[in-house]
């Protein structure tokens, strides 16, 4: 995709855990998505990495779509059985990205659980400063997604990057440039923090992007709060909530930025199950109308 208008990409993830991530991109790799990123929940589940990557490369060939990015979420900080499978699951993506033509590994920074954010940091140290050097020796990025997976300062079961004040703590145990963040909106839209500002200062540690957006519903927390008993935000698909992605890929272009924005789907109270590839199809148009145009006039 050489046009520069489109040097963000806009596409979606795919699970891979069930060993079906080639199948699945080869049934919708036509349908307009310009990038994927397989991505498994908590454990690889023993697959041959080296050769899934292959046939995901496979599934696109032909076709100008990439796989910039792989997707390991878990919690690799503590020692149950499924905790040390997501480490090897992180490892086994490090040591194989290259087989999808891949150069990112994602995921969730792991936590010490039902402890305060802070309590987890030595440990984090320990871990993700030995993968900092592995992924260094593959050329890969790692990008902590910004979920807080309904955890808080105080307490949380699986990652520790999930606003700005953690971002600084996680840096400064990790000064590595190849350590950055999956970053989206609606992390930040579901604790009521404007994404908008965090582009200009934080864009240069955005190492991929998810699509995925929140609506907040004002009338809500003015009647019940954040804590009552009814929901005060919604996730949802790009195109259905309260983002103006033009404004974010604007920001996004302004601070250099290029890459993928892959839709995080699954969420939306409305575009789900049945209506899932719907709205993900919408999300898809609607962000690359945002993006802007595949046409350019040479200024020469």
């Amino acid at each position: 995709m050489s046009n520069p208008a489109s040097s963000i990409r806009i596409g979606t993830m795919v699970s891979a855990s069930g060993g079906k991530a080639a199948e699945r991109i080869g049934q919708i790799a036509d349908m307009g998505f310009e990038s994927f990123e397989p991505f498994f929940w908590q454990t690889t589940n023993g697959q041959d990495l080296a050769e899934l990557g292959k046939r995901c490369v496979e599934a696109v060939a032909g076709r100008d779509i990439t796989i910039s990015t792989l997707g390991m979420f878990g919690n690799p900080l503590e020692e149950t059985d499924m905790d040390l499978q997501t480490l090897q699951g992180w490892k086994d993506c490090i040591d194989n990205a290259h087989h999808f033509g891949a150069t990112c590994v994602a995921g969730f920074t792991g936590r010490i659980r039902n402890k305060p954010l802070t309590d987890s940091l030595p440990r984090y140290r320990e871990i993700w400063s030995e993968l900092a050097k592995r992924a260094a020796d593959k050329g890969v990025k790692i990008a902590f997604e910004n979920c807080a997976m309904d955890g808080n300062w105080q307490t949380g079961d699986w990652n520790i990057a999930h606003n700005p004040d953690a971002w600084e703590l996680i840096f400064n145990e990790t000064p590595d440039d190849h350590i950055g963040l999956e970053w989206e909106p609606c992390h930040q839209m579901v604790y009521l923090i404007d994404p908008i500002p965090q582009i200009r200062k934080w864009a240069h540690k955005f190492f991929h992007v998810h699509g995925k957006d929140a609506t907040i519903r004002w009338d809500v927390i003015k009647e019940h709060g954040i804590f009552g008993k009814h929901p005060f935000v919604f996730m949802r698909t790009p195109g259905f909530g309260d983002t103006n992605w033009t404004d974010v890929i604007s920001e996004l272009r302004l601070a250099g930025w290029s890459g993928s924005i892959d839709i995080e789907g699954w969420h939306d109270p409305v575009y789900r199950d049945a209506l899932e590839m719907t709205g993900q199809v919408h999300g898809l148009n609607y962000l690359k109308n945002c993006r802007g145009g595949d046409f350019v006039i040479d200024p020469q």
